[in-house]
């Protein structure tokens, strides 16, 4: 029990978990828009997330602490060395158009870890509002404007509300996030908990599905795929609606991130 434990800790702190997310997100635009699989930038963006994550979660604690580094978080800079190289081998095997595409979201990634504003004290993290909407923006990018360019599919109206709805999800999909952290958070960093309230804040988040849900009917290519939708947008308002700051260790960081997973596995039953 034990090792199982470990082992689940590992694949969630080493943000395995948050890239077959991005991935499975990444499969689903794949399957609505019906063009073929590209494996190379499949495996580019699935370890490009664990590269960004891992960048920006650990870059501090391992500047501060280089000399007393625990060894799971040896461990895990190991791991993330091995997917960084593995991220650069795909993309030797990429067009140089889609890298292009996709350096303004590294762009991005980077100045959310790194502090360059107020001389160089705060970072886009450090911004409530900001944060949230970074990391949809390059979620939404990511698994959906970027398969589309690669692809060499014409951007219709029905991609960009995809990547809107998808834009939309994410941000519903970090709220629970954000309400675990109000207890963490400094009181200068107004996330959207903290400046609202956790009610209100899950009154957003019910508003934003709503939204969802009607672009899906607009979007979605057939009967079954709205179907699934429904699935998760029921499962989803459920975990959304309770959530709380006390909540259970794998809440947000298993079960919020993991719906995006069984949402393409379901598409693909």
């Amino acid at each position: 029990m034990n090792f199982f434990k470990k082992a689940l800790d590992f694949y969630i702190n080493s943000s395995i978990h948050v890239a077959l997310s991005v991935f499975s997100l990444f499969r689903i635009t794949e399957l609505y828009f019906n063009f073929s699989y590209d494996k190379s930038l499949g495996f580019f963006v699935f370890f490009a997330t664990i590269t960004g994550y891992n960048f920006v979660k650990y870059a501090g604690v391992a500047k501060l602490h280089h000399r007393s580094l625990t060894k799971n978080l040896q461990i895990i800079q190991i791991f993330s060395l091995m997917c960084f190289l593995l991220m650069c081998y795909f993309a030797l095997l990429l067009p140089l158009k889609t890298l292009l595409f996709f350096v303004p979201l590294g762009v991005l990634t980077f100045l959310y870890a790194v502090p360059f504003l107020s001389g160089f004290q705060k970072n886009l993290r450090s911004i409530g509002y900001m944060k949230i909407i970074v990391v949809a923006l390059v979620w939404a990018a990511t698994t959906v404007l970027l398969p589309i360019y690669a692809g060499e599919i014409p951007f219709t109206i029905e991609v960009y509300l995809s990547a809107i709805q998808r834009f939309l999800i994410v941000i519903i999909l970090l709220l629970p996030f954000d309400i675990r952290d109000v207890q963490y958070d400094t009181i200068s960093l107004q996330t959207i908990p903290k400046k609202i309230g956790i009610e209100n804040t899950k009154k957003i988040g019910v508003v934003l599905l709503g939204v969802s849900l009607v672009l899906e009917f607009i979007i979605s290519p057939n009967t079954h795929f709205r179907t699934v939708f429904l699935v998760f947008f029921s499962v989803l308002l459920f975990l959304l609606m309770r959530a709380k700051v006390n909540q259970p260790k794998y809440y947000s960081s298993f079960w919020v991130e993991v719906i995006p997973v069984f949402w393409w596995l379901f598409l693909l039953i």
